[in-house]
């Protein structure tokens, strides 16, 4: 069962207050927050994870993936769920705060345009189109006003808040820079509302990440995406072999290197990347291949700190060669 980020946050906050009254004071806590997209990965391990060491707590927020890396650079977070890389401004909060961070790829995600089953005529989208559709100061109100033929209907647009990674990702592959985007679309940083907005509208188009897509396939269609080769959906193998593009990414944890030296973290990030594999295909996305997951944990043992990923363009390159340690 997937929870809403205002009863998750409730939780979290519950948790902390419990800890600062000493309740379960017995007990190590693991604190992490940001990404929605990477919050069912992390929520599983940390389930698994518990399963071994019941003394550890790991309390698992969501404030979107900006919205943690404001916590995790000032250092009141031990590790960030992130949907996209560090950002040069966020780099320079953390070095300005002292805050050295390990960069952890855990798994591939696709990026997934959405429609409403009901919706007959919308067999793919170009990246024209969807730039048409999304970007600053758009116009368009109508599906007659995207492609010739298709009807007159009112569009309704949903998408992630604007601290999302997700729509960090988005913006930067379909309008050219991140942030760049109309306002005028429903946001939410709880993928639950979108799902339910695409949903239960006939005419609605959203986007989010790819197990949102899976886990709600029976209420939603996935639209096919033309980079100008024709159509490709997001699957399991077009994700993984770089075919669907451009919103093939990969998503990542940030690991606080002080809270790497202690042994609670260090066991419960070398438990997420010996078992993200099973864990990551296990609710909804793509694993990364075994390689790159070997070369993560040996930068996490190593203790390698910054960003190889920053700024760079990940789609066509093999993931294992910017883990590679030089």
């Amino acid at each position: 069962m997937r929870f809403s980020t205002t009863f998750i946050a409730l939780c979290s906050a519950l948790l902390s207050i419990a800890l600062t009254t000493g309740c379960g004071g017995d007990k190590v806590t693991i604190t992490i927050d940001g990404s929605s997209t990477v919050f069912p990965i992390t929520e599983v391990v940390a389930e698994e994870f518990n399963k071994q060491h019941p003394g550890v707590r790991i309390a698992v927020g969501v404030s979107g993936t900006g919205g943690g890396f404001k916590k995790f650079c000032i250092g009141e977070i031990d590790i960030n769920d992130a949907s996209r890389a560090v950002k040069e401004k966020e780099i320079a909060k953390a070095v300005e705060n002292k805050i050295e961070f390990i960069e952890i790829p855990v798994a591939f995600d696709g990026l997934s345009v959405v429609a409403n089953p009901k919706n007959t005529f919308l067999d793919a989208l170009t990246v024209a189109e969807l730039n048409k559709i999304w970007e600053p100061g758009s116009k368009i109100t109508k599906w007659s006003q995207v492609r010739d033929g298709w009807p007159e209907a009112e569009m309704k647009l949903y998408g992630p808040g604007t601290d999302s990674g997700t729509f960090d990702y988005f913006t930067e592959a379909i309008n050219g820079e991140a942030q760049a985007c109309r306002a005028d679309f429903t946001k939410s940083e709880d993928d639950n509302v979108l799902v339910r907005g695409v949903a239960g509208d006939q005419h609605s188009l959203g986007f989010f990440g790819f197990a949102y897509y899976i886990e709600n396939k029976d209420k939603l269609k996935v639209v096919p995406i033309d980079p100008g080769t024709g159509g490709v959906a997001p699957t399991m193998e077009t994700i993984n072999n770089g075919t669907y593009t451009p919103l093939s990414r990969p998503i990542f944890i940030y690991v606080s290197k002080a809270a790497a030296e202690r042994k609670e973290v260090q066991d419960f990030v070398t438990f997420y990347l010996k078992n993200a594999p099973k864990l990551v295909k296990e609710v909804g996305y793509v694993p990364l291949p075994q390689a790159a997951y070997d070369l993560a944990l040996e930068r996490f043992e190593k203790r390698v700190t910054g960003s190889v990923f920053s700024g760079k363009k990940t789609a066509g390159t093999p993931i294992e060669s910017f883990l590679k340690i030089q």
